[in-house]
């Protein structure tokens, strides 16, 4: 399973949704009328953008995540080969004992079936660890966007920029880097990122607590 692109992914969707989110809210409702005759246009638009590859590199929460969805993905990998060497040398056997006539025809014909269970729980065990994998992604998608959403709307409290762009590869064409603080926007979520509390194992042969 190649992974190395999916927080760089991640980050791009989270930082065009808070984009889109930020637009909606600005939007004047039609059926507001008392409201939007009260708001004013700004008479200066600020405009920001952050490198989303650099929140890849840089933000700690990315490459802590990162490295945790690669060594669930080669886990992953590593069952299904195991799994599925297991199963071809079964059936590589088979073919050879077959061959030999070693088996009767009912033996053969039951083991034919073991072998065709065995192949259909492994398809079985492949969708079920990808759902899995998928599930874990989404679970540090959200949390991804959900903790750039929360730096940046306490970071434009002061900043008070009217739209903050997400700059990934070419889709800016052109970006003063007067505007980029991207580097005021990591530092701020490195700040706020709290690591996730270690796992504490059993000791080898520790008593068990005693039942009151």
């Amino acid at each position: 399973m190649n992974k190395k692109n999916i927080f760089r992914t991640l980050a791009v969707a989270a930082m065009a949704t808070i984009a889109m989110t930020s637009c909606d809210n600005s939007a004047p409702k039609m059926d507001e009328k008392s409201q939007a005759a009260e708001q004013t246009a700004p008479t200066e638009l600020k405009i920001a953008f952050v490198e989303v590859d650099s929140i890849m590199t840089q933000y700690t929460f990315c490459k802590d995540y990162s490295e945790i969805l690669q060594k669930k993905g080669q886990n992953i990998q590593n069952t299904l080969e195991a799994k599925q060497r297991q199963l071809q040398q079964a059936a590589a056997n088979f073919q050879q004992k077959l061959q030999q006539n070693a088996y009767t025809r009912e033996q053969a014909e039951g083991i034919q079936a073991s072998l065709q269970k065995q192949s259909a729980d492994l398809e079985g065990l492949n969708q079920r660890l990808s759902n899995e994998f998928a599930a874990e992604s989404e679970k540090y998608s959200n949390a991804l966007r959900d903790s750039i959403q929360h730096f940046l709307a306490k970071y434009n409290k002061d900043k008070k920029f009217s739209i903050i762009l997400s700059k990934s590869g070419d889709n800016l064409l052109y970006a003063d880097k007067a505007f980029d603080i991207t580097s005021e926007v990591i530092a701020g979520l490195n700040k706020a990122y709290k690591k996730p509390a270690a796992k504490a194992e059993p000791k080898k042969g520790a008593a068990a607590p005693a039942k009151k």
